[in-house]
């Protein structure tokens, strides 16, 4: 456990150094803290803990913001110098965060403060997730599984990764330009047509779930790699026909985590639909804001929350139940409206993708100079649809293959070949008119 704590921290240390003061120091404050309340069962110190996490994380990946929210009211901001925000810190926040609950709440006790490291730092959860809870990894450090590299586990982990890596490298990075094209042609003051506007979207669409589903695959494949089992991130988000159920399968862990440890305590459906919708709103702004720090993001946020105020509202007042074709596509575009604000940088250019998405503009055809590469992009967007539309996920797959014996059809040769095709359609993809392999933190 000791290597793998090494391990991590220097991967954590290599892109900024300074960085892992911070996380070692945060990491210590918390693991103090979780002993004292245990001992006291204090509120206070509860409070100071999360306060502790929540000032921390507001001052690196907030403070610019609100600097530029009371400059806009007042005419003078802070003075607050711009802060290179570290990597992670919005997961081993909320990590930390719900271990201090848990353990005021007598549901958790303070252990081992190398378990407890591991448990923050691990590499493969570190960066980009998904959020660990401590009940859900602590546990597994003392079975006998734990890093005895078994071929099962091997096999399966390679399996996840290769997947992963060839859902960010060769999908998400492949709808990249196309995205791009669309938001940078119309900051040019380039007039979109409807096809040129629906075609940005949907590729920033599935850019954005290949993205954060394959770096999920990739951290549950190096997870199993040490016989570590990490929580599910996605399921196949896409199929969903409701928003709700869209919502059960998107960023799974910051979703258990919104309702345990916000939701919840806030009330949840505990005191009439109206504080219950209220709480929904609330949840769903401040999850938008946790993903950036911006006015996009907190609307994004208030769109979902909508959403899931109109569909528990046609629940709880028995309305008719929609086909399951009408309740997908209605989800689905309901969703890619919503992506529309995620992505643009201002609000003006949001209205404007929205104006030409829904046909208020004049231009009516498809322009190959803001698509220069149509052909490369149709593809990869066509292969995107039906995977995400029709394939079984890379859990599912890995769940197939584990089923099969070890021997000379054992899921090591499938995970083998995995990383040979991942890599040689790599080498293919890229050696084209543009290089798009890189590994973003």
């Amino acid at each position: 456990m000791a290597t793998l704590v090494i391990g991590s921290l220097v991967f954590y240390g290599w892109y900024h150094p300074p960085f892992l003061l911070l996380l070692l120091g945060s990491v210590a404050v918390n693991y103090v803290l979780a002993q004292k309340i245990s001992a006291s069962l204090s509120r206070l110190l509860t409070g100071m803990g999360v306060a502790f996490n929540l000032a921390l994380l507001g001052w690196y990946k907030y403070a610019g913001f609100f600097d530029d929210i009371a400059r806009a009211l007042s005419g003078n901001g802070f003075g607050i110098p711009d802060v290179l925000l570290p990597l992670g810190i919005s997961f081993f926040t909320f990590q930390q965060i719900a271990y201090l609950v848990d353990i005021y709440q007598g549901k958790a006790k303070p252990g081992d403060a190398l378990e407890y490291l591991f448990f923050v730092a691990f590499f493969p959860q570190l960066i980009a997730g998904p959020i660990v809870h401590h009940s859900e990894m602590i546990p597994q450090l003392s079975q006998p599984r734990f890093a005895m590299f078994k071929a099962e586990d091997i096999a399966s982990g390679l399996v996840l990764f290769c997947i992963g890596l060839a859902k960010k490298v060769l999908i998400a990075d492949g709808l990249a330009p196309g995205a791009d094209a669309m938001f940078e042609a119309q900051a040019l003051g380039i007039e979109l047509s409807a096809t040129e506007a629906w075609l940005g979207m949907l590729c920033y669409t599935f850019q954005i779930y290949f993205d954060f589903s394959g770096y999920a695959d990739m951290a549950l494949g190096l997870g199993l790699l040490f016989g570590l089992k990490l929580p599910v991130n996605f399921n196949s988000p896409y199929k969903a026909t409701d928003i709700i159920e869209f919502w059960r399968r998107w960023h799974i862990t910051l979703s258990k985590f919104l309702r345990d440890y916000l939701y919840i305590p806030l009330g949840g459906n505990r005191h009439g639909p109206f504080r219950r919708y209220a709480n929904l709103w609330l949840v769903m702004l401040l999850g938008g804001l946790w993903h950036g720090a911006g006015w996009q993001f907190v609307v994004w946020g208030g769109l979902h929350g909508a959403y899931l105020t109109t569909a528990h509202f046609w629940r709880a007042n028995n309305m008719p139940r929609l086909s399951p074709t009408i309740g997908f596509a209605l989800t689905f575009a309901a969703v890619v409206i919503a992506w529309v604000f995620f992505r643009a940088e201002t609000f003006g250019q949001a209205y404007a993708v929205l104006q030409a998405m829904f046909g208020f503009t004049a231009v009516n055809y498809l322009s190959s100079a803001i698509f220069v590469e149509l052909n490369s992009i149709l593809v990869t967007l066509l292969l995107a649809m039906l995977l995400a539309f029709f394939a079984p996920n890379s859990i599912e797959i890995s769940k197939r293959l584990e089923k099969r014996p070890i021997g000379i059809f054992s899921p090591l040769w499938y995970a083998i070949a995995g990383c040979i095709a991942a890599l040689s359609l790599t080498h293919i993809y890229s050696s084209g008119s543009h290089a798009f392999i890189y590994f973003q933190f």
